[in-house]
């Protein structure tokens, strides 16, 4: 069975940070391409970055040169740092698992994220 396990949101002031963590088990970590997204309340999921198997890594516009992400393939898991937080970056962020060979997907719970002062 995959898991997906999510750790490390809270509430943050604006301009703070915080570094997001999702582990894996049941899964050959190696050969997924892992992601997060977030979802704020009254919209869509949206992708927040990504980092392939190959560790090649993609990011929505919004949060370009704010987060990092990042993955230990010993760990079994995906960091996301964030930073330079703003009211609008506050969702559940979800961590994401995605094979190319079976084509199927696996989410996390959530974890949330509150930027408020």
């Amino acid at each position: 069975q995959v898991q997906l396990v999510e750790s490390g949101g809270g509430l943050v002031q604006p301009g703070g940070s915080l570094r997001l963590a999702c582990v894996a088990s049941g899964i050959l970590f190696s050969n997924v391409d892992m992601a997060w997204y977030r979802q704020a309340p009254g919209n869509e999921r949206e992708l927040v970055a990504r980092v392939r198997r190959d560790r090649t890594t993609v990011y929505a516009d919004s949060v370009k040169g704010r987060f990092t992400v990042s993955r230990d393939n010993y760990e079994k898991a995906v960091y996301l740092e964030i930073g330079s937080l703003k009211p609008e970056d506050t969702a559940v962020y979800y961590c994401n698992a995605f094979s190319a060979v079976t084509r199927r997907e696996y989410w996390g719970q959530g974890t949330q994220v509150t930027v408020s002062s």
